[in-house]
This record gives C-alpha cells, structure tokens and sequence, in this order.
C-alpha cells in the first residue's frame, strides 16, 4: 500500500479548502465516527476510547473541531479539547494523557483558507498507510453511516485546562540542565499560528531575551507575511536589533528556519549538519546515521560519510523518515524544509524543540550561528513548481525519460535529479543538483518546459 492508492490522504493527512470537498465539516464527523470505530475495534478492553483535538488558529478550526468532537462522541469515545497547540504538542499530550489516539486540524504552512486534518496514534506517530486506507475506506463506502451506538453509549468531552504548561515543561526538558539561554537575544516568528503562547514562553523561561513577530493571530493572518516560509520580516528584525539569531516556525510550528546574526537564511540541511556533528563527537547518534529525504543536499551525505556516518534518504515527508528512523533504530532525522526529529525526545517535528538543540551547540561551543554555518558548503540547487492539470506518471510522458537520461549525463555523477508530485497541491516538482550552477539551471528548466508543455494548467 502507498500514497498513490489514498484518495483522502495525501503526505501529511488531509487538506483543502475550508468548507469545500473533502474539507468540509460533514466530512470532519464522518472521520472522527471512522477513527473511534477502528479504535473500538482495536481495543481489548471496554474502556471507552479517548481522543486528544488540537489545532491551529485557522477561523475555519473551531468548525472542524466541533465537527470532529460531533463524530467521536457519536461512536462512543471522549474527547479532550485542547485549543490551539503545535502538532507536536499533540502528539505528547496524546501519549502523556494515555489516550488512544490524537487529532490535529491544522493546513501547516498553508494561506488561511486552507485547512487539514491529521491523526496520532497513541505511542504519538502519525497513523501508517494502512491504517489511513482503512479510515477512507470506511468514510467513502457510506458505511460509517450506518454505525452508531445507542444513547446510553455516547461519548463527552472536556477541556484540558494545563495543556499548554504541560507542553512547555515538556519542551523545556529536552535544553541541557547545565545550560542556560542567557546573554542570547532571539527573534521569534510564530507566524500567527499554533505556538504563538507556548514558544515565546519557552525561551523566555530558559533565559533569553525574546522579540516576537506573529504572536497576535484573528483567524486570517496565519502565515501572511511571516513564518517559515515568509522570513523576510524576521531578517530585517534581526538585523535592525543586533539580535544573536532569527527562528521562525511554520503554522503547525513543526518546524523551523532560522538566519543567523547577519540576517542570513541558515539553509535547513546545513542545521542538521551541525546538529549531526555534534551527536557523532558525543556519540549520541545511534547507529551512526542521520535519516533524510531525496531532497537533501549531495553535501550534507558527503559531510556525514566523511565523519564516518550514513545518510539514509527516504521520499518527502516527517512520516516517512520517522518511518525509516523507526525500522533502522535511529534517533535523529530531518527535511531540508525544515523538520527534525529527534526521537530520544518526541515521536515526530518539533520546530521549537530543535531550536533549543541547535542553541545548546551554540552555548556550548560558544559560536555565533553564522559561524557553525560554515561547517558545509552546499551544492547548488533548483527547485521548480509546475501546475499540472493531472498527475501523470513521469515515464508516461512523452521524450520526458530521454530528457532525463540525457541531462543525467551532462551532469555525471556531479548531481542529480529528482521529479515528483506534490502531496497536497496539483504541482510537478523538479529538483536539480550538481557542482555547475548554470548547468543546474539549465537542466531545471529544461525538464519543467517538457512537463510543462504534456500536462501544464
């Protein structure tokens, strides 16, 4: 079973339009009916099932959370509302409550309009393919429909008052004990979303001078000019107030970008350079290995192997690679976007929690990020988007695979290529590395043109 096979699930759970299909809230119901009724199933015991809700600060949350709260109720199962939190702060209170399962609505990085739905199980990893293909199939047959329990059997839900002090002890556990955050000034982009009252607290807390940007969310301004993938603002800041380093989170805050002092953009790869190299000299990194994606750069694989590490890529997507991590025994992987999994502490993303490991290696070795920075070069690299009007298999396109063999060629084993389809957008993505920029470039547009021109909007 794979991703291919799924017609709700995409990389990361469920999106799209607020209040448009799939996104719709009668389809929030129906899946929280689907999830408590696999749960049920499962269960050895007649407990009732307990389901933990989070969310974003999307205007469209408090929608599917009623909804979704309606359908598990529905089916017999209770409830533990916790408002807006980050995705990771779900996936710890789902274990630390002992609950069956944890909910998050939430698009990420997507504009307002947007919104998502993604399940924890309740060791706090998200759910398999299989177990999602068991969810679509029951939500699209109609037969949940039909399975309800009598009154007698209905479930309730409450609030978790603490569920926001409980996530900042947590996160604040994983800083070394002998250190503190003292002496640093940090700029903090919260991008509006999920973590903009729990982060600003955990660093403040461990010492450091904090200056936010995108802590007042009003339900539309989540990632609108700020966030992870809107640094501009949180350059400038940087810049403009002498401060140590910039850290921005994405809507869900499961992960993070940061610049430097300068107001350099630190690339994500570079991050899990330092962060790796710190593990092997502590021999902290079990197995030796760092687990990531295809489209991690050929220099971070050149850096490890070189320190005697592995590097273990798996296709795009946390899952995936707290998959690969899982199998092989591994306790640190990461996504050049910016995810990094430290699995000694939490089952999935963190964007604050890697920010204060990335800051204990500056506490510790006494450097300014722009200096740790330096420990790779990267190759050159393209990424392109291309809207396509259906995702048609790559070797079905016509002269695409002579382009691809010619191009790989021209690059030698200098670089490399990578096409694939986005999760949760109509878009072709192509990426292009190697030693010779032009020729990257080149490449790039090259093959975008050729798909371009066979299933381009």
């Amino acid at each position: 079973m794979n991703e291919s096979s799924k017609r709700l699930f995409g990389t990361d759970g469920i999106r799209g339009i607020a209040n448009c299909d799939p996104m719709t809230p009668e389809m929030s119901l129906k899946l929280g009916k689907a999830l408590t009724y696999i749960l049920k199933m499962e269960k050895t015991d007649s407990k009732r099932p307990r389901i933990v809700i989070g969310k974003d600060t999307r205007l469209s949350g408090y929608m599917f959370e009623q909804a979704m709260s309606a359908g598990i109720i529905s089916m017999g199962a209770d409830v533990l509302l916790v408002g807006p939190l980050p995705t990771p702060a779900i996936s710890f209170l789902t274990v630390s409550m002992r609950a069956d399962a944890g909910v998050v609505i939430s698009a990420s990085h997507n504009p307002f309009v947007d919104n998502g739905i993604k399940f924890f199980d309740r060791f706090g990893f998200k759910l398999p393919d299989k177990k999602e293909l068991e969810i679509e199939e029951l939500v699209l047959s109609d037969r949940i429909n039909r399975l309800n329990v009598p009154p007698s059997d209905i479930g309730k839900a409450w609030r978790l008052d603490d569920a926001q002090g409980r996530y900042v002890v947590f996160v604040k556990n994983t800083f070394p004990k002998d250190l503190t955050l003292e002496g640093l000034k940090i700029i903090l982009d919260c991008a509006n979303g999920a973590a903009y009252k729990v982060s600003p607290i955990v660093f403040q807390e461990l010492g450091a001078e904090v200056i936010t940007i995108g802590v007042r969310p009003d339900g539309k301004n989540i990632n609108t000019d700020c966030g992870s993938i809107n640094p501009e603002l949180l350059k400038r800041k940087v810049k403009d107030t002498g401060a140590d380093l910039g850290i921005a989170l994405d809507g869900d805050a499961d992960r993070v970008i940061f610049c430097d002092e300068k107001g350099d953009e630190v690339d994500g790869d570079i991050v899990i350079a330092i962060t790796a190299d710190e593990m092997i000299r502590n021999n902290k990194l079990q197995k030796n290995t760092v687990v990531t994606t295809i489209m991690s750069n050929m220099s971070l694989e050149t850096f490890i192997r070189e320190k005697g590490g592995i590097v273990i890529r798996t296709p795009v997507g946390d899952r995936y690679v707290v998959e690969e991590m899982r199998i092989r025994g591994c306790n640190f992987g990461g996504e050049k976007s910016g995810h990094m999994i430290f699995l000694d502490h939490t089952t999935t993303g963190d964007g604050t929690l890697a920010a204060l490991q990335l800051l204990a290696v500056m506490k510790r070795k006494e450097k300014k990020l722009s200096e740790l920075a330096k420990i790779i070069e990267l190759y050159p690299q393209v990424l392109l988007n291309v809207k396509v009007r259906e995702k048609k298999p790559f070797q079905d396109i016509p002269q695409l695979e002579d382009l691809l063999l010619l191009s790989e060629q021209r690059l030698k084993e200098r670089g490399r290529i990578n096409l694939r389809y986005s999760g949760t957008e109509s878009l072709a993505r192509i990426m292009v590395e190697g030693e010779n920029e032009a020729l990257v470039y080149e490449v790039a547009e090259e093959i975008a043109y050729r798909i371009q021109q066979a299933i381009g909007e």
